[in-house]
């Protein structure tokens, strides 16, 4: 089953590259284009939407407003070209956020977050265990893997690879840590090195210029200090 779109953009131009996008991408579909939220709000009375690409700046009514008053809102990927509202996006729990001019590099991987929370729902309803425990997907060697949020000990990125560190094992993967970052929640993992991603929830101990997790120490790097210290509350 295809994952139905919906985009609300008052900026025609902006619309056809999001849709060129979509039309290369097998599992989306484009059911609807909405040039206000006015309009929107007519279309998603009659039609049924999976996924709304949703610019913020529109005339009437604009993209937040129209998002506070869903009361039971699809997956929303915000698509602006103002980058000072993505702290406010994420308040209201929307997939991802991406700045114009969009790449489709950039848009895959927003894509990459629909597919797995697609895929968390249709398992959950076949499933009566572990249902409420989020996980991410992840590619070694030719199979899908399940890797449970709260097993996940670190990241580290070698060359064009990054092995996931769990509890229980090390899965080799072939993407960005980068890739990673964007897709885990900032909740709950921090980057504190260009080749380190940590759960915070397994920090055991913090020093100068290093974090101890999984009884194994990892560096922290110089650009990453001052944001772990303040993210950490450490004074």
């Amino acid at each position: 089953m295809k994952i139905r779109c919906l985009l609300i953009d008052d900026e025609p131009i902006a619309q056809d590259v999001i849709e060129s996008y979509i039309d290369r991408i097998e599992i989306l579909e484009v059911v609807g284009k909405c040039r206000s939220a006015i309009e929107a709000f007519t279309f998603l009375k009659e039609q049924s939407i999976d996924l709304i690409f949703l610019d913020i700046e529109m005339p009437q009514l604009t993209g937040f407003e129209f998002l506070k008053t869903l009361p039971n809102p699809p997956k929303v990927i915000i698509t602006t070209a103002y980058r000072e509202y993505a702290v406010d996006s994420y308040e209201l729990n929307v997939l991802d956020y991406l700045l114009k001019p969009i790449s489709f590099e950039r848009f895959m991987k927003a894509i990459g977050k629909i597919a797995q929370a697609k895929e968390v729902n249709n398992w959950a309803e076949n499933s009566t265990v572990r249902q409420e425990e989020p996980f991410i997907f992840v590619k070694e060697d030719r199979k899908l893997v399940r890797i449970y949020l709260q097993e996940i000990t670190y990241l580290e990125s070698q060359r064009d690879y990054v092995i996931i560190f769990t509890t229980s094992r090390q899965i080799k993967t072939r993407h960005t840590l980068q890739y990673f970052e964007e897709l885990l929640p900032t909740q709950q993992f921090i980057r504190i090195h260009r080749s380190f991603i940590i759960a915070i929830s397994k920090i055991q101990s913090v020093s100068d210029n290093r974090i101890e997790a999984g009884g194994t120490e990892l560096m922290i790097g110089g650009n990453y200090k001052q944001a772990i210290l303040e993210r950490l509350n450490i004074k």
